[in-house]
């Protein structure tokens, strides 16, 4: 059954006049008459009950015409439905993060901007290490991962990419009564005197990207950190820090963790960075991805 069919069929019904039924429908009354014929060819019987002088419908032709009607509604609603999937603004989002992710603003920016355009996409959010979203995108299993990381984490893998949002440096995290905290604010410290000091890291379970940052900067400096405490979240970290169990090489990010007794430093040049990246699978079709890339891509560019 031909939809176009159904059309011209509910306006005939509503106008019961050949002639104003196809001006509204755009067509001459000889292709229209044959569409109609067409219809109750198909249906088996006649629609219309036609004289020289009027069009009146059948009794078959007045049940038709309501679920000719749902029909055409139920049509229309699965062309926006489809239309608004191409542009990316209904479907569902999974997005991978690391628990450090959230405390750099432009993971919640990014989000909070694209719930505000796309209300009708539903956002998954999943916490995961860093390797784990790494093989949930291969698996198919996210779209997106907020990385934290000193250097592209896709750079060795070809099925996935990633694009870099947010660039900060590490820094010092010392208890207020360390002697380097009494150094000025601005004052920068050089690595290597906190060779004798011990340290306080993200354990190995974490799968932390900074870890082999952090060992490649001691060793740079021209030692090998003393680890006295490890932990798996930043906030016990500080807190261990404001224990005065030992000092960390962290985010700047993490400076929102204020817990008492616990200062921050800047290292001496060159800065060491730590990057937010936004990964997913290369090649990726999906409408809503693109949206999200495409509003990631503004806000790096500053257009958004």
């Amino acid at each position: 059954m031909d939809l176009r069919h159904l059309r011209s069929f509910v306006v005939l019904a509503e106008e019961l006049h050949f002639g104003r039924a196809a001006q509204r429908l755009g067509l001459s009354q000889p292709p229209l008459s044959q569409q109609i014929q067409a219809l109750e060819n198909d249906i088996g019987g006649p629609l219309l009950a036609r004289t020289s002088r009027r069009v009146e419908l059948t009794e078959a032709g007045r049940l038709f015409l309501p679920e000719a009607r749902a029909v055409l509604a139920r049509m229309g609603q699965a062309m926006q439905v489809g239309q608004r999937a191409a542009r990316g603004e209904v479907g569902e989002l999974r997005i991978g993060f690391t628990a450090s992710a959230p405390l750099a603003n432009i993971m919640p920016a990014l989000i909070h901007a694209f719930r505000q355009a796309r209300p009708a996409v539903h956002l998954t959010l999943q916490e995961m290490l860093s390797t784990q979203q790494m093989q949930a995108l291969r698996d198919n299993a996210l779209d997106v991962a907020f990385l934290r990381a000193p250097a592209d984490p896709t750079a060795a893998d070809d099925s996935v990419t990633a694009v870099e949002l947010h660039r900060e440096e590490l820094l010092l995290f010392l208890h207020a009564n360390h002697r380097l905290a009494q150094t000025p604010p601005e004052a920068r410290i050089q690595l290597a005197e906190l060779a004798g000091d011990p340290f306080v890291h993200f354990s190995a379970e974490t799968g932390a990207s900074t870890s082999e940052q952090f060992y490649a900067l001691c060793r740079d400096a021209g030692f090998r950190p003393r680890i006295s405490q490890e932990a798996r979240e930043a906030i016990t970290i500080i807190g261990l820090v404001a224990a005065d169990l030992g000092v960390s090489l962290m985010a700047s990010s993490f400076r929102s963790i204020n817990l008492p007794h616990v200062v921050t430093r800047r290292l001496a040049e060159p800065v060491p960075h730590l990057t937010t990246w936004l990964a997913h699978r290369a090649g990726d079709g999906s409408a809503v991805v693109k949206a999200f890339l495409d509003l990631a891509q503004r806000r790096v560019d500053g257009r958004g």
